[in-house]
């Protein structure tokens, strides 16, 4: 990655806009039900204040669809950096406007200001100018961290870019681009990947994507069961998109014609509802009864995909393999979780990408075990996809 990074930069007494993603879930007090979002981006925000940087914070929290709501307030989160940072760290009730330019010209070398939540204008999601204009009019450096919003061209992202000669990627933005892009550019090899989650038409440009790419690809969740059908199996009341069955078989034939290994599973976790009670059985999967569903992958297969990842040197997994939100199907999901975690230990790179599976392997207690757990859910699949992310490309180059 050839892009500006922050300790390419001086910022010692200069105001340094900071793109985060603080896109926290809160409950219905309002209190922070998990910081990891917030934790994830402090060695940026440390690292400036400490070189003596006015850090002025810039992000969004839900979709309050620009306007002022309270329950989207980012007040909640300026609490939080007021815990870790104490007297240095303030917070400003807008993000634009005569009191903000107040509260900016106020901050001291090492001072922190959160800015108002930026969809509370919905010139923000519509990249308006004039709005990326008023934003980059608070700083003389721009840095953005929120690696989860870079697949938005929005104007924190990419319009205020325009308006600041220096645009920087921060520590979060790096590593997650430094690990992508290795496992996507340069993958030390084998390179095997996994696919999970629940239709494949949110996938098929990450499979096109990656079968120019992957030693082998393992695929597994409720997608799988359209290849099923596709290779003429009976799928009882599992999940179908009857409208990829065709796309699902042309994917089959070419990863055939290019030679690259495509496993699914041999077994599966069948039950005859969806639910956690719902009485179940593991089956062979052209044994699959009329009135029951697939919802997990079964002990064969975690076999099968076992030995494909314990001899990879980089793996990329994308989507659990099972309903891992229920108990009694998350065994699947867990089992891969583990086996990437001895992968890990033994010197391979791991790299999660984000939403579900960094939420499966946290689950399974082994987040902490892999090389990389994306915090960009959809930024991470857009990367796999092989598209250019907007707030990537915005930035500097060295």
């Amino acid at each position: 990655m050839n892009k500006l990074f922050i300790e390419d930069i001086a910022v010692k007494g200069k105001r340094v806009l900071v793109r985060v993603d603080f896109n926290v879930p809160l409950d219905e007090k309002g209190n922070i039900t998990n910081d990891k979002r917030i934790s994830a981006t402090m060695p940026t925000i440390q690292y400036l204040s400490d070189h003596g940087a006015r850090v002025i914070l810039m992000s969004h929290l839900g979709r309050p669809e620009g306007k002022r709501a309270p329950e989207f307030s980012l007040k909640p989160v300026a609490a939080d950096l007021k815990k870790r940072f104490g007297a240095k760290a303030f917070f400003a009730d807008d993000c634009i406007g005569p009191a903000v330019e107040k509260a900016v010209a106020g901050l001291k070398d090492g001072d922190i200001l959160l800015l108002e939540n930026l969809r509370f204008y919905k010139e923000e999601e519509k990249n308006n100018p004039d709005f990326a204009k008023k934003l980059a009019a608070l700083g003389d450096v721009y840095v953005n961290d929120a690696f989860g919003a870079a697949h938005r061209a929005h104007a924190s992202t990419e319009g205020i870019t325009r308006y600041i000669r220096q645009n920087a990627c921060g520590y979060l933005m790096k590593k997650e681009l430094d690990y992508l892009g290795m496992a996507f550019e340069n993958p030390k090899r084998p390179f095997v990947a996994i696919l999970g989650g629940s239709k494949i038409s949110g996938k098929i440009d990450v499979i096109n994507n990656l079968l120019g790419k992957v030693d082998a690809l393992l695929i597994g969740g409720g997608m799988a069961y359209t290849f099923f059908k596709a290779q003429g199996l009976e799928i009882g009341t599992s999940l179908l998109e009857k409208e990829r069955v065709a796309m699902a078989a042309e994917i089959l034939r070419a990863a055939k014609i290019k030679n690259k290994k495509l496993l699914l599973p041999v077994d599966c976790v069948a039950a005859s509802e969806f639910s956690n009670e719902a009485a179940r059985k593991t089956v062979p999967v052209n044994a699959i009864p009329a009135d029951m569903m697939g919802l997990d992958i079964g002990p064969e297969t975690v076999k099968l995909f076992s030995r494909e990842l314990t001899n990879a040197k980089t793996i990329v997994w994308n989507g659990p393999v099972g309903v891992f939100e229920m108990e009694n199907f998350a065994q699947g999901t867990n089992a891969l979780a583990q086996v990437l975690a001895e992968c890990t230990s033994r010197g391979a790179v791991t790299v999660i990408g984000g939403g579900d599976s960094a939420s499966a392997v946290k689950k399974a207690g082994v987040s902490g075990k892999m090389s990389h757990v994306s915090t960009g859910g959809g930024a991470s699949l857009e990367f796999m996809e092989g598209k250019v992310l907007p707030g990537v490309a915005a930035l500097s180059e060295k």
